[in-house]
């Protein structure tokens, strides 16, 4: 089976054990575990529990108590519509391996992460992208996604909150996509990895596993939740399509690690905490970004709503990969270029580190900037 190579991965394979300031990182500010149990009232006493923790292959769809606690994060849905993956990648990857077939028409938002084009692509399908535009904010056009959904489409892959822009689609726009999808017969994939990182009100996006009837949210613990060394993620959804999953799972996964599964669902026990702390690393991080765009004459972006990533539009003679190779080897900062993203024109920078990282990395970009003209 042909695919084709995933241009973010590739670049952040290459760099991000080489630079100095990483402002490629898409995760907020990672968490350790004496943190973790500070948020949730514990201290290091409490990793006594794990003792007699026998290291088995442990409940095959995740644990009660972790299927739980992520079907409180959704308003419609109960634990038997949860299964656990391994990371949001995983979930990705097994709902299109469960759903789509070959010569399946498939209506994937662009930019967005490559599997949700790439993936089904490599099956085979007829895959339609829909490209973010910056003059509609990175917001899909309607119009354009009736247009290219047609009778017998069977997924739609969206991405909200966005990744690479930020773009955030409210509860009245994912209803407008909804209804085309039911017109069409279509199933939803909404990536919803970002969840929980809003600029406004408690952060949280509403799911298209509660909207839609044919919804699949897929997240994980990796991005708002600040535990990517959990590698744990989830689906959401219709129970036809956990019981597809669960076929396909058995293949690649069988389970994911017990310690991973005892940590997430601690997390998610205590995600007002954690969330809390995700939000005000990503609110006040975006105001120093902010700052910084608006006193840089060859930048100019759109302000992301949500998410940990903002796409600048970078005004020089050089592609984006260029710029940030060269960027990368003269002051040591990491960008992801737009190539990989199929963004020319475009760098993507992650804000949700710590503070004084980001300042300092920005500093330098300024400099760098400053040196170009």
């Amino acid at each position: 089976m042909h695919i084709e190579p995933f241009g973010v991965e590739i670049w952040m394979n290459e760099w991000e054990t080489k630079c100095e300031w990483n402002l490629a990182e898409t995760c907020v500010e990672s968490l350790t575990i004496e943190e973790l149990l500070q948020l949730a009232g514990k201290n290091s006493a409490d990793l006594s529990e794990l003792l007699a923790m026998k290291m088995t292959y442990g409940a095959i769809e995740g644990s009660d108590r972790l299927r739980n606690a992520i079907a409180a994060l959704y308003q419609g849905q109960g634990p038997e519509n949860v299964i656990v993956t391994h990371g949001t990648i995983g979930a990705n990857m097994l709902v299109h391996k469960a759903l789509v077939e070959r010569g399946d028409r498939v209506v994937a938002v662009v930019p967005t992460y490559q599997q949700h084009y790439s993936i089904p692509a490599s099956i085979g399908a007829d895959v339609h992208q829909l490209r973010l535009r910056e003059e509609n904010g990175f917001l899909p056009d309607l119009d354009e996604l009736r247009a290219q959904v047609t009778p017998g489409t069977k997924l739609i892959a969206i991405n909200n909150p966005n990744n690479p822009t930020g773009a955030l689609m409210d509860r009245a726009m994912l209803e407008e996509i909804a209804a085309i999808a039911r017109e069409a017969g279509a199933w939803i994939l909404c990536d919803e990895v970002y969840r929980g990182t809003d600029q406004e009100g408690d952060g949280m996006t509403a799911s298209i596993a509660d909207i839609y009837e044919k919804g699949i949210s897929t997240a994980g613990m990796s991005k708002a939740y600040s535990l990517a060394g959990l590698r744990l993620g989830w689906i959401a959804g219709p129970r036809e399509v956990i019981e597809a999953v669960a076929i396909h799972r058995d293949y690649d996964t069988i389970s994911v690690g017990m310690i991973d599964d005892h940590f997430a669902a601690l997390a998610l026990e205590n995600r007002e905490q954690v969330l809390a702390r995700s939000q005000r690393i990503t609110r006040g991080n975006l105001e120093i970004l902010s700052d910084w765009v608006d006193q840089e004459p060859k930048i100019s972006w759109v302000k992301p709503r949500s998410g940990t990533t903002a796409l600048l539009r970078f005004d020089l003679p050089m592609t984006s990969r260029e710029f940030c190779v060269a960027l990368l080897k003269e002051k040591g900062v990491m960008f992801t270029p737009g190539s990989a993203l199929g963004m020319e024109g475009y760098v993507r920078i992650g804000y949700a580190n710590g503070p004084e990282v980001l300042k300092q990395g920005l500093g330098l970009v300024s400099g760098f900037l400053a040196a170009q003209w």
